[in-house]
Parts: C-alpha cells; structure tokens; sequence
C-alpha cells in the first residue's frame, strides 16, 4: 500500500509544530517514513510526553516513607502495613466521552483498571469526577445518562465497586465534559511488577485482545482543542469489552505467579507504541517488533494503523524464555492470545517490521527522551475583585436553592446504577463524602474520595490548589482515616494561553504546598489539557483522588445523629461567601475570592477529629454550602430533624475552611469540649438533632418536604435522558 507524502498538512494534522518536525528531522537526519511520522506524534502529544507541564509536576512533594513507588509507573504504590499496599491512580478520558459517551467513558473505567492490575494488584475499588455543562443545554442529559451508563456498564461486569466520586454542572463544561476515572487495588509489597525491560534477546510478547483499528490516533485527538468537526472524530474512540478485560486481569494475575514476567506495561494511549518505547527507555533497551505476529481483528491493517491503535484489553510484557510454555497456558486456558511479536536490543533501536519491510528505525532513547519540554509562557490570575454586598436570604429559601440544583441535591439516580457491594468489602458506600472498603482478611479499611471546587480554582488557583486538597483530607478525615497520598488529574484549557498556563502554576504550587504540609505526597496522575471548544476553556479543574487507612474499622466514624445528639462545629465560625455556592444558585453570582487556607488548622483539625474517633457518632466536613448544607445533609440521612442556633447568611451558608459537624451524645459532646481545649482545637456548639423539622436560625420547614426537594431534583432531571447510543 502506497504511504502517503509528508507534506506540511499531514504534519499538522499529527499535532506537530513545524519546529518539532524539524527537530525530528535533526534527531533522524532524514524525513520520517509515514508510520514514524505516527510514532513521534503519538510519543510527543501532550496526552503522552506532558511537554507543557513536565517542569511544574517536578515541583510536587512525591515522596514520604510510606511511599512505595511514586509517579513514572502505571500507578503510584503506598504501603498499608502488614507488607501490603495500596496501587492507585486517576485518569482522564474528557475528550472520547464527549465523542461518544457510553464507549468513552467505558474504556476509560478499564484504561484505569489495567493500569492497577499491570503492578500486580487486584483492584478493589473505584471511584469517578465528572464535570458536564448546564443542565439545560441540549447535549447534557445525553452526556450524563451516556456516561453514567458507560462506568455503570464496564465496571459492574468487570466486578468492581464504585465508591465515590462526584458530579458537578457549570456553562464551561458545555462544549467539554470531564470523566476522571479512578481505580486501587491491593498487592504485597514483595510482589510488585514494573515497566522496565531487562536482559537483552528477551522475547516481547503481546497479551490480551486482538488488534483493531479503534482508536487510531486517541492520544493526538485527546490533545487537541474541539471545534465543528467533532463528530469526524468519533473513530477515534475505542471500543472496550469488560468480560475481556476480567479474564485479561484474572489470567496477568495468574500469570505473575509463574515467574515469567520480567516486565509488563499496559497499553493504554497510543497503544504499541508508547508501551513499547517506556518499557526499552525504563529498561535502556532496544525493542523490534514483527508486527506480522500481533493479533488482528481486522484484515488489510497497516504498520501505521497497528501502532497507533488504542483497542483495549492488551498489555505488552517481557518474558523470562524459559517459562514460555507456561506463560503460554495461562493464556490459552482464559482464551486470550499470547504472540511473541518481538526481542529487546541491546542497542538504542526501535525497530518495527511489517510484512518484511523496515517501517521504523528510530533512536528509542531519543525518542521516548527528546519530546519536547515547553516552559510555557504564564500570567498570574489578577487578585479576585472584592466580594459585592451580598443580601440577607430566608435561611429555608437559602437551603432551598441549594438542594434543588442538580450541583448539590441527592446523587443517588448516578451511583444507584453502580454496583457498590461487589467483593463485599464495601463498609461505607458512596454519598457520604468517602467511601470505604475493607482490605480482606484483615482489620484493616482503606477509605477513597476525589475533590475539587473549580469556581475557587478560577478566581484563585493558588487558593483553589491548596482547597481541593484540604477538602479531600478532610473527607479522610471525617471518617477517622489517616491520609496517606494523593493522586491528581490536572483539567486544563489550553496551556498555550499565558492566562491559562498562569492557572495551572498557581494551583500546582498550592497542590504541592498543601500536599507537603499534609504529608499526602502526590504518588500518580494525568495532565489534561486543551479542554477547550471554539476557544471556551472549561474551568481549571485539577481533580485530587486521595486514600487514607483505617487500622482497624473500630477507627471508622460512619454513624448518623439520634434524636437528642449535640450539633458541634470544629473549626472557625463561618463567613466567606465569595465564589461560595450560595452565591451561584440562590443569587446567579459567582464573585469575590476563593475562601484562604489555613494549612496549620487543616492538619490540627483533623487530627483532633481521627484521635477522637471514639467520641463521635457522625461527622461531616463543611464545604460548599456551609453548615447549613452539612447539617441538612446530616439529618436527612438520619431521618431526625435539625435545629441550627446560627444566624445570617455568613454563619449558616459560609465556605471557610478547616471545619467539621460532628453529632454526639451530651456526654461525649462535653468531653469533646475538654479534649479540644487541650488540644487548642476550635469547637463550638450550634445546635441540636431533635424533632421532624429543619430550622436554620429563626427559619423553619419539615424535614419531609425538603427531603423531597433534595431527593427528587437530580433523577427528575435527567432520568429517561437522550438515546447514549452505544454499540
């Protein structure tokens, strides 16, 4: 088949600059043939080399002691004790979902899984962040039934539980919408596998599902901005295959104990080309590949096509030779291929063979190390204007408003459709700030939750940075486990925009401050940018995934409030209501800044709330919408009324940080009392949990009709939504 020219178009339509092709040319020294024009696009796409956020990610505390093995791998690796750990990671799959939602958010559900069980780890939960435009605009309710259905539909058949996660709506996701997938697992930390090939003649070998032309160039795509040609894309998206991907984990698993793994690399963006180069480059070893040996779905497929595809459900490893035969049996016997497709070298070569014909002779090193790195230009995000005076609201009318937008009601309609007791590990199921799972055969829990406000990410993003991590150890925290690490899915517009480049710096650097005053380093993530369409970016809006231990489920706090329990706050009284949610959805506003920090009371809160874990029957972390928020929360999944005693719009609907309500008996509320004085911890009595109506200050409704509000607002709007139109 005749290969087309290179020609500057062709150039362009890979995502390459002409000074990146004339650096190729420099690295070459002559023009690439077609398939290695595909190669170095693939390898320098944004989605692949984080050519514009390498040098601020190197800023990022990754470190700690109970870091097993941080960023670089296919997830980050945490140590849990008893010579167990925890293997998790967060990723982006924005730009497929909008495409098609059900496939797009599908296979980024398995994407992520793969990236767990390639470390040798039996995934045991997951958890999804999803972001999509107003609830009015025609696309929206098809986007979320689609992609609700298509986590729904991968995960419960593959046999996860789903957790947790969150789902938000804003004007700026309109033309973007953002699926953050998140996955852990569970592997003895004597037992975990890496990427880097060693030994040389090693036979490379192709593990999974078959080859198809699905997803040819998803990684250029996921790097590129939307415009009115979107619906072209749509082969871009791969299609994934859940009863696949078990038997793929089940036979890796399986596999791994044979000894015959040297290495294994998922092959996720870009397929056999970017899991080949990182296995050579981690290992310092050539890879040739005979790509008339891998397995294909589809006839007639070029060079170009197979190492550009992103069909799921595959992983490349480096067998030990001697175990070929049993390697082999393992995947015969779960009905998967298993081909040699090729060796390492001991030379810096990558090269791919088709049909007899050399397709690709390229310096791997080179390849997989000259990406280009941009030190993008940025511009501080000006200081927020002053907050414009705010009315005083009726407190109900003020809850009201709240509780009926699809950002705060009840997220049940979502989550309902996952399957969260598969395993039977599960003890805190999702809707209650972080879920919780049990580590089997043992005492110990491991608690998950994700966070972001991207309104305080905008107006400050230093300030935004450091929230969304002060938010998600809170969440730990409410539930009486320790924070032990954070993953993180950077969402961004286009960093070629100075202002938007400013946006991510400032909130990187209150990412990295918050996580190292918290010890929660950073041990894996993705960077998503150019989530733009016809030059509207969405909201800066880097996602935190974080997971904390619970020695023993004696720790857990996930009890509710009784009839006659104490209402306390821990934490300052409220009165920030810039960029606050009241501020959106009772006024149509969003002004001011976002709410400072406090890193020292984040620390020194929520340890005072772990060491009392004993004395507390049910806690909450105070976020958007303030105490009035958290405390109708709290009483409508206790089915008891709530009688705040604070008034005005500040107190009840404020956004300041570093709080908690906690609901207790009146004995433990006084030791409370006692214990926070000596611990220098602020704690505050603001009400009661009694009777059958909610009243914030001198406002008052049943708790009933407010139920129903909060309970009815989100599957009223988007049950039976449009067609998702999945295949």
């Amino acid at each position: 088949m005749q290969e087309p020219a290179i020609t500057p178009e062709l150039i362009e339509a890979h995502g390459l600059k002409p000074d990146e092709y004339e650096r190729i040319l420099e690295i070459i020294g002559r023009e690439p043939s077609f398939t290695e024009l595909g190669i170095f696009s693939a390898m320098w796409n944004e989605h692949c080399s984080y050519k514009s956020s390498k040098k601020w990610l190197r800023t990022l505390p990754t470190e700690g002691p109970q870091v097993i093995c941080g960023p670089g791998e296919n997830a980050g690796i945490v140590d849990i004790g008893d010579g167990q750990a925890v293997v998790f990671k967060m990723e982006s799959h924005n730009h497929p979902s909008y495409i098609e939602p059900y496939q797009g958010a599908a296979t980024g559900v398995g994407g992520i899984l793969r990236d767990v069980f390639t470390m040798g780890a039996r995934p045991i939960a997951a958890m999804n962040a999803l972001s999509f435009g107003e609830p009015s605009h025609p696309k929206t309710r098809q986007l979320v039934n689609g992609v609700v259905e298509g986590i729904g539909g991968y995960g419960n058949c593959f046999g996860v539980p789903n957790v947790g996660g969150e789902v938000r709506f804003h004007a700026a996701y309109n033309g973007n919408c953002l699926v953050n997938a998140f996955a852990a697992g569970l592997a003895d930390t004597d037992k975990i596998f890496y990427s880097a090939a060693s030994g040389i003649g090693m036979p490379v070998v192709y593990l999974g599902a078959k080859t198809g032309r699905d997803g040819v160039g998803g990684a250029t795509m996921a790097s590129a901005e939307f415009d009115d040609t979107i619906e072209e894309k749509r082969p871009t998206v791969q299609v994934g295959d859940p009863f696949t991907e078990k038997r793929l984990m089940e036979a890796t698993l399986e596999l791994m104990q044979t000894g015959a793994v040297i290495s294994i690399q998922d092959m996720g963006a870009a397929g056999l080309t970017c899991s080949a180069v990182e296995m050579g480059d981690k290992g310092g070893l050539g890879i040739k590949l005979n790509l008339d040996a891998v397995p294909q779905r589809e006839t007639g497929m070029t060079a170009y096509e197979m190492m550009l595809s992103e069909s799921q459900e595959r992983m490349l490893m480096v067998l030990e030779p001697t175990k070929e035969a049993e390697a082999r049996a393992v995947f015969e016997k779960w009905d998967l291929d298993f081909a040699i497709v090729g060796e390492t070298l001991p030379d810096d070569r990558f090269l791919v063979m088709h049909g007899n014909e050399t397709k690709a002779d390229l310096p791997l090193a080179t390849l997989a190390g000259s990406a280009p790195e941009y030190d993008r230009a940025w511009v501080e995000t000006p200081a927020a204007d002053a907050l414009a005076p705010v009315p005083e609201i009726d407190a109900i009318d003020g809850l009201k408003a709240l509780i009926s937008s699809p950002n705060y009601a009840y997220k049940g309609w979502v989550w309902e459709q996952y399957d969260h007791m598969v395993m039977a590990d599960t003890a805190v199921a999702p809707g209650r700030g972080a879920g919780v799972v049990r580590v089997h055969g043992t005492e110990k829990a491991l608690a998950f939750t994700s966070d972001v406000t991207p309104r305080y990410v905008r107006a400050n993003p230093f300030e935004g940075g450091k929230q969304a991590v002060a938010e998600a150890y809170r969440n730990l925290s409410a539930k009486g486990a320790l924070p032990l690490a954070t993953t993180d899915n950077l969402n961004f517009g286009n960093p070629e925009k100075p202002e938007i480049m400013g946006q991510f710096v400032g909130a990187l650097k209150g990412i990295g401050e918050a996580c190292a005053a918290l010890d929660t380093p950073i041990v894996s993530g993705n960077v998503s940018l150019y989530n733009e369409t016809d030059g509207q970016g969405i909201l800066p809006t880097p996602t935190i995934g974080a997971v904390g231990l619970l020695t023993s489920l004696d720790q857990l706090i996930d009890g509710a409030p009784r009839a006659g329990h104490v209402a306390l706050m821990i934490g300052p009284e409220g009165s920030h209501l810039g960029q606050s949610a009241l501020l959106v959805e009772a006024f149509g506003r969003e002004d001011g800044d976002a709410p400072q920090v406090d890193l020292a009371a984040e620390k020194a809160n929520g340890t005072f709330i772990r060491d009392n874990a004993g004395m507390i029957d049910a806690c909450t972390d105070l976020a958007d919408g303030g105490l009035a928020l958290a405390a109708f929360e709290m009483a409508d999944a206790a089915g008891v009324g709530v009688h705040i005693t604070v008034e005005g719009n500040g107190a009840l609907f404020g956004e300041d940080q570093a709080r908690y309500l906690i609901a207790c008996s009146f004995d433990k509320a006084e030791a409370l009392m006692v214990a926070a004085g000596h611990a220098g911890v602020e704690i505050t009595t603001v009400g009661k949990f009694e009777g059958d109506s909610v009243s914030l200050g001198s406002a008052s409704a049943p708790l009933a009709a407010l139920s129903a509000l909060y309970r009815g607002t989100f599957a009223e709007a988007f049950a039976n939504g449009a067609d998702s139109s999945h295949g």
